[in-house]
């Protein structure tokens, strides 16, 4: 027999839900409260836009004078020292020019280049390799002429404040815009590259290149391991506030350093850019080091595939290609510990190419609960949550702050059963794209194990959804009581039976239910939509514009990740689509049921899993963890 509490609902259902802006708060200490800035703006009421939330405020690290990272440094020749003083001359060292590699002086090379790049054919002369697989690119060797320029230029951008980026996308470091920069060695590469390197460019491509100045330096590096705080003292915290008998949340609102930089798939889209540029001023470097510019293919809709082609970064080389509809790539993680990916970037503008009309992926189809009885659940739940009482307390919290995290939820054989199997050869795992969006491994449930399909079935039945609706009070059955309803009727029989001021409230009061009421009748009967998926090693999910905005309660029911440390990434962070701020954290723990009510100004992502779970992986013989991941709705 099932089990049913009080609801406690308000007549207004937006404020029985209020957004994790007002609920979080209140909850979580203000010493976890860290904020993510997702905008390029200063002002906090500013739009946020998809090129603008790739901007996050600047963190302010700086090198100090005269330090460098381990191998960064190439060898300088030596120079001759001043005969009275015997120190380096510093006028020669000022004197120093920026010059490209004469082979781009040639004309029979730029008519070579400009023919190819029209006929989209590779093209190879000396220090010059054009490709235009998987999109129209070139590689230029020994960009500029002087080692001893090029020396003096790292040296001179290592020296810059740099600022720790990092969201969704991104982690790296980054300096200040360039464009208004005094140093030496900095004005004269910015002249060259947007000078007489940009005339050229205007000639091979034939395209009218912008004098605008879009240029800044960029610091990729593998961190070492950052402070583990998540995982010991807060997990430990989190598990202690559970021993005691006070539910516990288990969200923290803090993002964790991570270790390795990393710049994942984008195709530069941007009103105005037509070619991208990377000067590379990096020490000798190999394939093992990570930092690749990986291209990628694209399908008939335009959306990338698959990696086709990586570019090693190599001292003094400079790389540009077309930014277009198709021109997706990515920086690989750096793996190296100690070397660091310095190099200059920017793009070029003019005329963008024209683009396609947006593809827009087919909705996942939702499906309402599937008919089984509540004997289920007492085969699969922990039976403390199946306690009416229990479920009250849950309850309650779940609706003071929209989110909760309930700890060993499935019973210990039923987890065991289906853990087992999710890390067996018996089932096949798919790559779920497009990687601009996301990359996770996922199954078609017909083809798993009979233990994984109940637990499935278990999280898709009716008597969970029942279970669902006493724990959060949200109404996900049509036989959880509606409150606003019966609250209108008492309010109408107040009406019939009395008179006065308190008559016309109780009136206004009856038809605001009333039209709630209705607007819930118009949205159909509770239904989800759920998958199964595998987190490993280079595994994400990025915000995109084309993400439904939506109510919903999203669901994590979490395996395999006994130990995970907040540093490896895979963590679900959520954040406000119009506010500076990262909302909340939601880190894998094993068999822990995390639901999160979300409101339709709510997005969330999964970060980058990065190369420093590899270890933790291959010390339990497993290659991921897995999550049922499902979304409800009223």
């Amino acid at each position: 027999m099932l089990f049913f509490v009080t609801f406690y609902s308000s007549k207004n259902p937006e404020k029985k839900y209020r957004s994790f802006q007002h609920n979080h708060c209140q909850m979580i200490s203000k010493s976890f409260q860290r904020k993510l800035t997702w905008r390029g703006s200063n002002d906090p009421k500013a739009p946020l836009t998809e090129s603008a939330r790739r901007r996050p405020q600047k963190e302010k690290t700086k090198v100090p004078l005269g330090l460098f990272p381990h191998g960064l440094v190439m060898p300088a020749k030596k120079r001759q020292n001043d005969p009275e003083t015997g120190k380096k001359n510093k006028k020669e060292k000022r004197d120093e020019l920026a010059v490209i590699n004469s082979d781009l002086r040639d004309e029979s090379v730029q008519k070579g280049m400009r023919d190819a790049w029209q006929r989209k054919e590779s093209y190879t002369n000396g220090d010059i390799q054009l490709d235009c697989e998987p999109f129209p690119h070139c590689q230029i060797t020994h960009f500029l002429q002087s080692e001893g320029f090029v020396e003096s230029l790292q040296a001179e951008l290592l020296q810059l404040n740099f600022h720790s980026k990092s969201n969704d996308l991104y982690k790296f470091q980054q300096s200040d815009d360039l464009r208004e920069r005094k140093e030496h060695h900095i004005s004269q590469i910015r002249s060259v590259i947007f000078g007489e390197f940009r005339v050229w460019l205007s000639e091979v491509l034939q395209v009218d290149l912008e004098a605008t100045v879009d240029i800044s330096c960029a610091k990729y590096e593998h961190t070492g391991k950052p402070s583990d705080h998540f995982s010991t003292s807060h997990r430990e915290q989190t598990r202690g506030c559970c021993a005691a008998g006070v539910l516990s949340v288990g969200f923290l609102m803090s993002l964790a350093a991570l270790c390795a930089d990393v710049l994942l798939c984008h195709d530069d889209e941007l009103e105005g850019r037509r070619v991208a540029f990377i000067l590379y001023l990096v020490p000798p470097w190999e394939v093992k080091d990570g930092g690749t510019l990986d291209l990628f293919s694209t399908d008939e809709h335009c959306q990338p595939v698959s990696v086709v082609k990586s570019l090693l970064p190599c001292w003094n080389s400079l790389v540009f290609f077309e930014v277009s509809p198709v021109s997706f790539h990515q920086v690989a993680e750096v793996l190296s510990e100690e070397k660091c990916r310095l190099s200059l970037s920017g793009w070029f503008h003019g005329p963008s190419l024209p683009r396609p009309s947006r593809y827009i992926e087919p909705p996942v189809p939702r499906h309402t609960h599937i008919p089984k009885d509540e004997s289920l659940l007492f085969e699969w739940v922990n039976e403390m949550y199946l306690d009416p009482r229990y479920q009250a307390r849950v309850q309650q919290e779940f609706e003071e702050s929209s989110e909760i995290c309930l700890p060993s939820f499935l019973q210990e054989e039923k987890l065991r059963q289906v853990r087992s199997a999710l890390q067996s050869s018996e089932i096949q795992w798919e790559q779920k794209g497009p990687p601009n969006k996301r990359c996770y491994g996922c199954v078609d449930m017909q083809s798993v194990p009979s233990c994984v399909q109940e637990c499935w079935e278990l999280l898709s039945s009716e008597s969970f959804f029942i279970l669902l609706s006493n724990l959060t009070g949200l109404r996900l059955h049509y036989l959880c009581g509606d409150e606003d309803e019966s609250e209108n009727e008492d309010g109408k029989s107040e009406t019939e039976n009395g008179g006065g001021e308190g008559n016309t409230q109780a009136s206004a009061s009856s038809t605001d239910a009333g039209a709630s009421s209705t607007e819930k009748k118009d949205k159909g009967p509770p239904t989800c939509v759920g998958e199964l998926r595998r987190w490993t090693h280079g595994d994400y999910t990025l915000l995109h514009d084309s993400v439904k905005r939506e109510y919903a309660l999203d669901l994590q029911l979490h395996m395999g990740c006994a130990g995970w440390k907040s540093e490896f990434g895979g963590f679900t962070s959520y954040i406000a689509h119009d506010e500076d701020e990262e909302l909340l954290t939601v880190y894998p723990e094993d068999n822990s049921l995390a639901l999160v009510y979300r409101d339709k100004d709510t997005l969330k992502f999964i970060k980058h899993i990065n190369n420093s779970s590899s270890s933790q992986l291959s010390s339990q013989n497993t290659p991921a963890f897995y999550d049922f991941s499902f979304n409800y709705y009223e």
